[in-house]
């Protein structure tokens, strides 16, 4: 014996509904990391650069190439073992020794690589130049590098103690564009 009974059936007509308003809940709570990079202030634009005349004495020249090894004013280096006393003696030279800087305001490190260079050790040399005026810049307000790094330039007193350890010593940190490989 047939029955005439028709076969139940799943009303879909609200499902594609039902799925868009999931797929907006799930954009609308999902958080999406952002990840931090570099703080690095851009150079201006080329018809802003006003042509200045460098002595070679006021460059302290870090030069990295593709096999990541270090040239260190010249002297090869293997590892960034004592940079940052160098930098620091090379920052705060004031004149008195001729093969460094005149003042802190003429003092500029250079950080070149070339094309093949791994950005780990570009960023261990970024981070000793930065490191060094760090230190300076504590040591002139009487605190360690890292609680003047924690300064709140949003609360009056700590940003003048911020801006009294910066004052007379620009970071000039010169990141060179890059070389070829096998150029």
């Amino acid at each position: 014996m047939k029955s005439n009974a028709e076969a139940p059936s799943v009303n879909s007509g609200s499902m594609a509904d039902i799925a868009f308003l999931l797929l907006i809940f799930f954009l609308v709570t999902t958080t999406i990391s952002q990840e931090e990079g570099l703080t690095l202030k851009l150079p201006p634009e080329p018809e802003q650069l006003q042509s200045q005349k460098m002595h070679d004495r006021n460059v302290f020249k870090i030069l990295i190439n593709s096999q990541n090894q270090f040239l260190i004013e010249g002297e090869a280096a293997s590892n960034l073992t004592g940079l940052n006393e160098r930098l620091k003696a090379f920052i705060l030279n004031r004149g008195h020794d001729p093969n460094l800087s005149d003042t802190p305001e003429k003092a500029i490190i250079s950080i070149k690589t070339s094309r093949g260079t791994d950005y780990k050790f570009f960023i261990a040399v970024l981070d000793e130049a930065k490191g060094a005026y760090y230190d300076i810049y504590a040591q002139n307000v009487g605190l360690t590098s890292s609680q003047y790094r924690q300064l709140d330039s949003s609360k009056p007193s700590e940003n003048a103690q911020y801006q009294k350890g910066k004052e007379g010593i620009p970071m000039n940190i010169s990141i060179a564009e890059p070389e070829k490989v096998g150029s």
